[in-house]
């Protein structure tokens, strides 16, 4: 049996329940003073406030620790506790990079713009189909271990740069693998409609067809992923090709995402809430009616800051979401051209910044409600008895610190499952 303790906690600060926050929820967080929790077999057994120690070692509070040699004890020293981040969004495994696009970028190019001319998703198309498992495997787990040294301790790895059953079922495979070989836990979606590949560029629609008979069906079999995604968005899937995809993703049992108004409002977080979609990603240009489905469908909005800071776009409206109850979640979209970060700290700070978030609302942003998000809400988002044991330990006296400094690693110490990283 093992034992951890984490002691001398000057502020533990969580979201509570495992459950999307929506509204003013999405403020409330439980903060208590001078805690401790004690850890057993990687979950969370009891967490004290107070000065007070858990029961069974309250009578050792005078020691430096624990005389059982079965308990590991963690000073925090007085420092911000949280649960660990959960990234609810990224694209973990690719080929090769796209710095080369920057030039074109200063020159005023765009994304479909670059799109049209061969870059930009086609030109990670062919590093991915090229790249040997091994040496993409290699390089998502470098990935992993500078998410996890930031503080991220679940996150979400969509595949979409194969297009092709071979291609995409080797991105899905290592992220099977990285979730059996890495602390970092992983959820797995499948986004073969993330663009048109090249042989079907003259027809999509026979594309779509071939993703509903052969490909969401193949993925389904092999266990290879739990949610659908798609890219609706000019130029890439239209609302009736996004639709017939995450119908037959449905009917299948996948969990349903979408890409929806990232540079155009043409109906795509419309068609997330109407179907029931546990989120709607990016939603840049959503309008107000986009907005009222989201909050009728229950549909967690994912947005993603650093996408439009990198693209110097505009910001989603959260405010706005907040208001109309919305759950709202912020993921790092680390991808190769759009965000080449996975940084959720600045994605904090951006939040902070950008979307006027409070400190509160910002936790329950990487924590509870991405953790619902990816159908992970009952394990981790929250620090209570029960869930897994996956803390960190900030360089920072409170959240308001946390969001206010940016462009360091305040994550001192992480916690993952009970032992320390």
């Amino acid at each position: 049996m093992r034992k951890t303790l984490i002691k001398n906690i000057g502020l533990l600060q969580t979201p509570a329940g495992s459950h999307p926050h929506r509204g003013r929820e999405q403020g409330d967080n439980l903060k208590l003073k001078d805690a401790a929790v004690l850890c057993e077999d990687g979950l969370i057994k009891e967490i004290t406030s107070g000065g007070a120690l858990p029961g069974e070692v309250e009578k050792y509070s005078s020691g430096d620790g624990c005389p059982d040699e079965g308990y590991t004890v963690i000073d925090a020293g007085g420092k911000l506790v949280t649960p660990g981040l959960v990234d609810g969004h990224t694209h973990l495994v690719f080929g090769g990079y796209r710095h080369n696009e920057i030039p074109l970028k200063l020159k005023g190019a765009d994304y479909l713009e670059i799109l049209k001319a061969g870059g930009g998703i086609l030109q990670t198309l062919t590093r991915t189909r090229e790249g040997s498992f091994e040496e993409l495997y290699e390089k998502s787990m470098g990935f992993l271990d500078e998410m996890l040294f930031l503080g991220v301790t679940t996150c979400e790895a969509k595949s979409g740069y194969g297009l092709s059953w071979e291609a995409e079922k080797k991105q899905l495979q290592i992220v099977k693998k990285l979730n059996e070989d890495h602390p970092v836990d992983l959820v797995s979606t499948f986004m073969g409609a993330h663009m048109v590949p090249p042989e079907y560029k003259e027809d999509p629609d026979a594309y779509v067809d071939l993703l509903c008979r052969e490909m969401l069906p193949a993925v389904k079999e092999t266990g290879l992923a739990e949610f659908a995604d798609v890219f609706c968005e000019e130029g890439v899937f239209d609302v009736e090709q996004s639709r017939k995809y995450l119908e037959e993703a449905k009917k299948l049992g996948f969990g349903l995402k979408i890409h929806a108004d990232e540079i155009e409002e043409m109906g795509g977080s419309q068609l997330a809430g109407e179907l029931g979609a546990v989120s709607a990603e990016h939603l840049i240009a959503i309008g107000e009616k986009g907005l009222m489905s989201l909050a009728k469908g229950g549909t967690t909005a994912m947005v993603l800051p650093a996408t439009s800071f990198y693209l110097g776009k505009g910001f989603a409206p959260v405010r706005r979401m907040i208001e109309m109850d919305i759950p709202v979640a912020m993921g790092s979209d680390f991808n190769p051209g759009s965000c080449p970060s996975l940084n959720l700290q600045f994605v904090m700070n951006l939040g902070y910044l950008k979307y006027r978030m409070t400190p509160e609302e910002i936790l329950t942003a990487v924590t509870i409600n991405p953790a619902c998000a990816i159908g992970r809400g009952d394990t981790v988002g929250t620090l209570e008895p029960g869930k897994k044991a996956d803390l960190v330990i900030w360089d920072a006296p409170d959240m308001d610190m946390l969001c206010y400094r940016f462009g360091s690693n305040l994550a001192l110490e992480i916690i993952k499952e009970g032992e320390l990283m």
